[in-house]
């Protein structure tokens, strides 16, 4: 059976994604999926650098602005709305690009990773967020380190959903939720697929980490927190505890000065790129794009278009 194209665009945050996204997108006829588990939630904009639909220069986009807050959003529905995103774009003539950061959803897609979730029983898991409520999230990151230290080296303590998770799973089956994962990934891919990781030397890429927090808050971050605990969206949310938006709200309650807020984002997201990148330099088949190796965006794009021509993804012209 032939497989389908499918481009993956990643690499760690404030590496530059979304501008070469859409300039990938305009020249070879692609339709972009959000690989990003933030931009997902509608009213949340400046903390997540959510991409403008002027910004998407006519570029279709799909998983943006697509829930509320309060939904659920995880690896499985994620799955299931790409796929049928992947479809929508192939029924309308265009090839499929994925964009994003999350690396695990793109793991899931590009695979086809089956998740065993076990709601039959949920008693551990309520166990688990009671734990957290009680003792805080670095007490179930150091359950996690003990039984799985290989899942807790791509998860953040604060990640408290994906922690669960992996300590439910270990509980469940007495096996490790990473060497799971690790099997499901020597699985085929059902599609002939370039999956491109962008990089930049670090200081680079720090500059531009601690730029984009400072221009979040020119933005008006603290307003777009203040407006989301008006709407009723409560600190405990999955939503409201991604970097930026959980300092924000210990800001407005007087738990850190501004400067101190700022300052410990942008360390946050620091720590947040090195992971990223520890992940996608795990992955197979993917192919480094470092920007300090080419003069210019134009010389980069030339090498990304010639390989996805040498994958037979685009046709010559």
């Amino acid at each position: 059976m032939c497989k389908q194209p499918l481009i993956i665009l990643t690499g760690p945050t404030a590496v530059g994604k979304t501008s070469l996204s859409i300039k990938l997108a305009k020249k070879i006829g692609a339709q972009i999926i959000s690989a990003d588990s933030m931009q997902v939630y509608r009213h949340m904009d400046i903390g997540t650098a959510k991409i403008t639909p002027s910004e998407m220069q006519g570029v279709k986009h799909y998983l943006i602005d697509e829930i509320e807050p309060t939904e659920e959003f995880n690896v499985t529905i994620f799955k299931e709305k790409a796929l049928k995103a992947i479809e929508q774009i192939r029924n309308d003539g265009y090839i499929p690009m994925i964009v994003g950061g999350t690396g695990f959803y793109i793991q899931a897609l590009l695979y086809d990773i089956e998740f065993e979730d076990n709601d039959a029983d949920t008693s551990y898991r309520q166990e688990l967020y009671q734990l957290e409520k009680e003792k805080g999230a670095v007490y179930l990151y150091e359950m996690l380190k003990n039984v799985d230290p290989k899942s807790a080296e791509s998860i953040h303590y604060r990640n408290v959903k994906r922690v669960v998770r992996a300590l439910e799973y270990y509980k469940q089956t007495g096996n490790r939720i990473s060497e799971h994962n690790e099997e499901q990934r020597k699985k085929d891919s059902p599609y002939n697929y370039k999956y491109f990781v962008l990089n930049d030397i670090r200081d680079n890429l720090y500059e531009r980490i601690n730029k984009r927090v400072d221009i979040m808050f020119d933005k008006g971050l603290v307003n777009e927190v203040k407006n989301l605990l008006n709407m009723g969206y409560t600190k405990d949310l999955v939503s409201m505890n991604g970097i930026g938006y959980k300092e924000v709200v210990d800001y407005i309650n007087g738990k850190y000065s501004l400067d101190e807020t700022k300052e410990i984002i942008k360390r946050e997201t620091r720590h947040f790129a090195k992971r990223q990148l520890t992940w996608f330099r795990r992955e197979k088949d993917v192919t480094m794009v470092n920007y300090f190796d080419y003069d210019s965006i134009d010389d980069t794009l030339k090498y990304m278009i010639n390989t996805l021509r040498e994958k037979d993804i685009i046709k010559n012209d």
